[in-house]
């Protein structure tokens, strides 16, 4: 495995071995599977799969010695169909190229001439303590000793092969490109943030969430290392005219700056798996119609730079809402993992049919005959963010001191706007939480609400009303396939 990822550093730096077999993995699971992980481990999801993968790739070469070392080469034909299976992989990825295919299958050759060493040493171990031969200093050495310097040696060489391989080379080049960059002012700048915004709750989220605590969700494994010098935007499909857009021309348009709210379809009720940015790009509105799409096109297929696709209504990206093609979050590029060089953001909907970070590709078509990566996989097709609402403080299960208690937190109806929030205390009437003002209608808002509580336990619940009477739904449903909906709801201890 290091061998290939060392390689692959070299050989191929946007696709190694790992991360083909990993990205396999991810398309072939089930939706519920990745439902699954993402409830349990949350943004840490692609470390759990990268720990996963090693420890089922230490029990087939655990297999493969023990094979080997009972009959000849049935262990090796392990590692064979292993490296194979490391080549297949790769040749189902959009990133491949000719160069991709050779880590996985030299990895596989070094790892066959290293069981048959071994397997020869331990043989000569067991010679040597039966009395049948005479051991040489090789096979003299303790098997302990032997072991440790191995599992040393194989720490040390697997870290460093996996770090190398994954984000050496391409990565490296691309983090110092942007670094590079100066983000030109915007022609249309973000409206100032009212000061009434943020109520002054400790332990309420930020209205504005910095780049580093902003939510990850993909399919990537690895971060796509996308050159911005050679980055090209493609609009096809049905259009009059095709259009081609560089880093450079991008930059050299009208930018928009707007703060936007964006939230991934797997937001359980209460969950973090959402964000607001200060985004700036270009309206996508205006690049479709220098396109002209065609009578009869309802969706804009787009693509990202992996492979990854989402299917967005062509109404949304064409109304006057600030769809955009960003450039820049919270004032500088964008991060590599949130989609440096381009992504979409596009306020309203999930990020699965809208999102598309390292975007190449915008595909005008018809939800009849195209779809993205996740309407295959059970999910609804137009994925709208529903109205909802959360209680950052206090924490549910965390005790309180009786008196005066204040609830807090945030809600969001993006592209709609938040016209109340209430809460209910132990299932008794609703009472009406103190809104702060929002940025805009494509933003969360903050609440508060002080109560007086004696002693004892107390069960509270939040919901949010929209801007056009849309009440929240209190029917408790999972992601699954279009967002979830219920109450959010937390346990208070109150101590006297």
């Amino acid at each position: 495995m290091a061998a290939g990822e060392l390689l692959a550093g070299f050989a191929s730096p946007t696709l190694s071995p790992l991360t083909a077999v990993g990205g396999a993995v991810i398309d072939a699971v089930p939706p519920g599977v990745k439902d699954w992980a993402i409830s349990l481990f949350g943004t840490a999801d692609k470390a759990a799969l990268l720990v996963g993968m090693v420890l089922v790739i230490a029990a087939l070469a655990a297999l493969a010695g023990v094979l080997e070392r009972r009959r000849r080469f049935t262990g090796a034909a392990v590692v064979g169909i292993f490296g194979l299976a490391g080549a297949v992989a790769v040749l189902t990825r959009s990133q491949v190229t000719p160069m991709a295919l050779m880590p996985p299958l030299l990895a596989a050759v070094a790892a066959v001439v290293l069981l048959r060493f071994l397997v020869r040493r331990l043989r000569a171990w067991d010679d040597a303590a039966a009395g049948e031969t005479t051991p040489d200093p090789m096979a003299a050495s303790s098997r302990r000793s032997f072991l440790q310097a191995l599992g040393i040696t194989a720490a040390a060489s697997a870290a460093g092969g996996v770090l190398g391989g994954i984000w050496r080379g391409a990565s490296m080049a691309v983090s110092e490109a942007r670094a590079r960059i100066t983000l030109p002012g915007p022609a249309s700048p973000a409206a100032p943030i009212p000061p009434a915004a943020e109520p002054g709750v400790a332990g309420v989220s930020p209205l504005v969430t910095p780049n580093r605590d902003f939510y990850r969700i993909d399919t990537a494994l690895s971060v796509p290392a996308v050159n911005p010098g050679t980055w090209v935007l493609k609009v096809t499909g049905m259009v009059a005219r095709d259009v081609q857009l560089s880093y450079a021309d991008l930059l050299a348009k009208p930018l928009t700056e707007r703060h936007i709210t964006i939230a991934c379809v797997s937001n359980g009720v209460g969950g973090d798996l959402i964000g607001n940015a200060r985004w700036l790009g270009w309206p996508v509105r205006e690049l479709l119609a220098q396109a002209g799409p065609q009578p009869g096109a309802d969706m804009v297929l787009s693509r990202s730079a992996d492979g990854w696709t989402a299917g967005t209504p062509l109404d949304v990206l064409t109304d006057t809402r600030d769809a955009l093609l960003a450039v820049g979050m919270n004032g500088e590029p964008l991060p590599l993992e949130h989609g440096f060089p381009v992504r979409l953001v596009v306020p309203g909907l999930y990020g699965y049919v809208s999102a598309t970070k390292w975007v190449t590709e915008l595909k005008v078509t018809r939800f009849a005959d195209d779809a993205g990566y996740w309407t295959p996989r059970g999910w609804s097709e137009r994925g709208p963010v529903k109205t909802s609402s959360r209680i950052d403080v206090p924490r549910s299960g965390r005790p309180v001191n009786a008196g005066t208690v204040v609830f807090a937190g945030v809600a969001w109806a993006q592209h709609t706007g938040i016209q109340t929030v209430e809460l209910r205390i132990n299932r008794g009437p609703w009472r009406e939480a103190e809104l702060a003002a929002g940025i805009s209608l494509d933003t969360w808002y903050q609440w508060k609400l002080a109560v007086d509580l004696s002693p004892g336990q107390y069960e509270v619940q939040v919901r949010a009303t929209d801007l056009k009477g849309g009440p929240q739904d209190e029917t408790t449903r999972p992601p699954a396939p279009d967002g979830a909906t219920g109450f959010h709801t937390v346990r208070v201890d109150v101590k006297s």
